[in-house]
């Protein structure tokens, strides 16, 4: 297919043509499209994507289109935000077990628990939880948005859940005081400040950018600290002779494509939920509308509105 052309090796394009050809049909057919995260290796990306982004832009574009069938190329709590937004369509899941570690480190039990111990403080829920755990926050936020969101607020201080990491980034850039969760993504987690240095002895010149979901001696040690919708914008504006992205070792690949000119050195954490999905899990998905996500009403309306305040908030 054209749209491969260039990313990935030629024999590479006519194993998969056959497949991505079949998934083009199936959309036309069902009248559906594909959503796809950067995390996503490039025959998704960049073959059978419909709409591509960060999970602020797919929310975003999830809510915006006009498909009637919406196949969520990403993990569980993706599809699951689609659904929030678009209650009347079909989303779909390639694999129901893709999941998020973040997303399995608190349930809507711990979020009541919290508000026990912290009365009035309004709870800030990362969009990387279940339906369930939004329900019951006041507000979500992404990566590239967590700071204005907790501002939005105009409190003194807020709980943010679930990822500690993120949340000590979001301290360090507020003067609202955060009280955090200890959840933590299996993919940022297990960078070293030690491996940037290394990097940085082994490749002279190179900039370091990191997610800020890295603990904080990673991030003390990079060059640029944002949001993956934020690493791609800073590589394209930024144009360095050579970069390392510090985080799930896809989104390399898929921005590499777009910036031909640097040198991207590709540390290989790979996140195993995002692996799950496969084109042939996609096209199957397409051929008998499985896996399709359903959040239970009373959930959902209450998830909705958190999901619908962040949304409302200026980006």
């Amino acid at each position: 297919m054209d749209r491969l052309a260039g990313i990935l090796p030629d024999v590479e394009v006519a194993t998969v043509a056959p497949l991505l050809a079949e998934i083009e049909a199936l959309k036309q057919q069902r009248h559906a499209v594909v959503l796809a995260h950067n995390y996503m290796t490039p025959d998704i990306y960049h073959g059978a994507a419909d709409l591509r982004g960060d999970s602020l832009a797919l929310a975003r574009q999830a809510q915006a289109t006009e498909a009637e069938v919406i196949v969520m190329a990403g993990v569980h709590f993706m599809a699951e935000t689609a659904k929030l937004l678009n209650p009347a369509r079909t989303v779909l899941i390639p694999d129901p077990t893709a999941g998020c570690s973040l997303a399995e480190s608190i349930t809507g039990a711990d979020v009541r628990l919290l508000r026990e111990r912290y009365p009035g403080v309004p709870v800030v829920t990362y969009v990387n939880t279940s339906a369930e755990v939004k329900a019951e926050s006041d507000i979500c936020c992404t990566s590239s948005n967590a700071v204005k969101i907790v501002e939005s607020l105009g409190v003194p201080r807020v709980i943010f859940l679930p990822d500690q990491y993120l949340g000590r980034w979001v301290a360090s850039q507020t003067s609202v005081e955060v009280i955090l969760w200890q959840g933590s993504c299996i993919v940022h987690e297990r960078f070293s400040a030690g491996e940037l240095r290394a990097w940085r002895a082994g490749y002279p010149g190179i900039r370091v950018i990191a997610h800020p979901e890295c603990p904080p001696d990673v991030l003390a040690e990079a060059d640029y600290v944002g949001s993956t919708s934020g690493m791609i914008d800073w590589v394209k504006q930024n144009r360095p002779a050579r970069v390392v992205m510090v985080t799930e070792c896809s989104m390399s690949d898929n921005v590499a494509t777009e910036v031909p000119e640097t040198d991207f050195v590709r540390p290989c954490n790979l996140c195993p939920h995002m692996k799950r999905i496969t084109l042939a899990g996609i096209a199957d998905s397409l051929r008998h509308l499985r896996h399709e996500v359903i959040i239970d009403p009373a959930v959902a309306e209450r998830a909705r509105l958190a999901v619908t305040r962040m949304l409302a908030v200026p980006t």
